[in-house]
């Protein structure tokens, strides 16, 4: 027999639609910098019962798409910032863009809600909350590459915990954030139908170990024994790609990176993305040289580097470098450009290099450009010339200094695509430059690292232009960082590699099989259920 619900459920289901559009706002809340993980919890428990109590199909997408698209408009508000640091269109577009993007975007849970309701029907128990979670973390996998992917905050993003301690995303080594996500969703949703049934003793319950597993300690760590020195110049974005700010800005990354005393032996120095501007390759046209490079050389501005880092030091770098070739007049002239890391040591010489795989959709390359040019749309990212993509995950073999996995920017919030799976690397050198995205972007990018952290049990070692730059171990746990807006560096040793956590060896075929599970629940529980 079905209890009556307590009367705050009543007002949700006397207006769903209203309901979910203000549940997506308050699960966007559990999202760094607010970190207001109970609220999302709650908020996402509490969508999954308008959704089981939906009428129609209809209903059930509709209450899910307007979820989404409140939820994503929040969670992702810092983009409308990066508009102001462009001139090729007004900023005012920055406010349509969130809005629009969320569109796209609540398709997601749309489907998820959908997926949920086809499997379990009518049914409140159990089954329709497992069966959300399997149809979330799908989705959420989905999201991830569908139209080259935007895999930004997934759900379980709510479940780090804070700086000193990883909380419940402490699962993502066994199950992967789209799964975490899923398992989020189905604790969420259940504890609620919990509560509907003023099952108030199993609900507290739900609340405590979820409260002691946020801020439950991790083991003690380990300790490495290459030093390193990571940089944060804290230059102003608009400084960037301003030509007679280079020296300057290479001054700042200079003065931060000269050798402690107490650094004696090998030692790796990080640099942020964007921050130094010389090419550094041989082979292109001088005139590409005498605007941006030290001296007009390649070969000067790759000796001063090693002269700036020092004796017994190696450098990893964000820089430009280019593709050069014939136009379809026969003119010599930069076709593209690649966002890279290069690695050099103190003589100067280039050690490796990678370049960044995951490009940013409308900030390093437009797509379909012949169409959406002549509306006016330009990229956000300074240039008449878009990124190309390099070739994927790898690992650069620095010898002495260890076996690096570059993921610039934008590429760390992938699951599962952060390494080269066959050549594990020793760490993750993140290298960003996120004075663009205001104070919601830099937090959720950090979040995010930590997150890749934990899952592949490799340390992340993030060196930004204006932060947030950390040092975050194989556990997630940050163990030195410097805020927004400092400049400063920071002197440590690199947190030790973990054993390759099951995630690491299976990638994101662990989550998919954790959404089987999740399915195979739902339909136990349905048989199970009485009729």
């Amino acid at each position: 027999m079905r209890h009556a619900q307590p009367a705050f459920l009543n007002i949700l289901t006397e207006r769903p639609r209203l309901s979910a559009l203000a549940l997506g706002l308050l699960s966007a809340t559990g999202f760094q910098p607010l970190g207001l993980w109970p609220v999302a919890l709650v908020a996402m428990g509490l969508f999954g019962l308008i959704v089981a109590d939906a009428p129609n199909w209809k209903s059930v997408l509709w209450r899910g798409w307007l979820f989404g698209w409140a939820h994503f408009t929040v969670s992702n508000n810092w983009i409308a910032k990066a508009f102001t640091f462009q001139a090729e269109m007004p900023e005012v577009l920055g406010w349509f863009a969130v809005p629009l993007l969320a569109i796209y975007l609540a398709v997601y849970p749309a489907i998820a809600a959908g997926f949920a309701r086809a499997v379990v029907k009518s049914e409140r128990g159990l089954a329709f909350a497992l069966a959300l979670g399997a149809g979330w973390i799908v989705t959420e996998w989905l999201r991830g590459w569908v139209f080259t992917g935007y895999a930004w905050n997934p759900f379980a993003m709510v479940l780090l915990g804070p700086f000193d301690r990883p909380g419940l995303a402490a699962m993502a080594p066994v199950m992967g954030t789209y799964a975490a996500s899923g398992l989020a969703v189905f604790v969420s949703v259940a504890a609620m139908q919990m509560l509907r049934a003023r099952q108030w003793f199993a609900g507290a319950i739900v609340a405590a170990l979820l409260t002691i597993g946020m801020y439950l300690p991790p083991v003690a760590p380990r300790e490495g024994t290459l030093a390193v020195t990571l940089v944060q110049p804290n230059i102003p974005q608009p400084d960037i790609s301003d030509v007679t700010k280079f020296e300057t800005n290479y001054a700042r990354l200079a003065m931060q990176t000269r050798r402690a005393a107490s650094q004696d032996g090998r030692r790796l120095v990080l640099w942020p993305e964007s921050g130094m501007s010389d090419y550094l390759r041989d082979g292109y046209p001088q005139r590409f040289y005498a605007r941006t490079t030290a001296m007009g050389s390649p070969s000067y501005a790759r000796r001063r580097l090693g002269a700036t880092i020092g004796e017994g030091s190696a450098l990893l770098t964000g820089a430009i470098e280019l593709e050069i070739g014939a136009d379809e007049t026969g003119r010599i002239r930069a076709l593209a450009a690649r966002n890279a890391v290069i690695a050099l040591d103190h003589s100067g010489e280039i050690l490796g290099g990678y370049s960044k795989a995951e490009l940013v959709p409308y900030g390093e390359y437009l797509p379909m450009r012949s169409l959406l040019e002549p509306l006016g749309l330009s990229r956000l990212v300074p240039g008449a010339i878009d990124f190309w993509p390099g070739p994927g995950p790898q690992t650069l073999d620095l010898g002495e200094y260890g076996r690096a996995s570059p993921q610039i920017c934008y590429e760390i919030i992938f699951p599962g695509q952060v390494t080269y799976r066959a050549d594990r690397p020793d760490f993750i050198y993140n290298p960003s430059s996120e004075g663009w995205f205001g104070s919601f972007g830099p937090p959720q990018f950090m979040a995010q690292a930590r997150m890749r952290a934990i899952e592949e049990g490799l340390p992340v070692l993030r060196a930004t232009t204006t932060g947030i730059s950390a040092v975050i171990d194989a556990r997630g746990v940050v163990r030195h960082y410097l805020g927004m807006y400092v400049a400063g560096r920071i002197d440590t040793v690199v947190p030790p590699a973990a054993s390759a956590t099951p995630f690491a060896r299976f990638g994101n075929a662990l989550s998919l099989f954790w959404a089987v599970l999740f399915l195979a629940a739902a339909l136990v529980a349905m048989r199970r259920q009485p009729r």
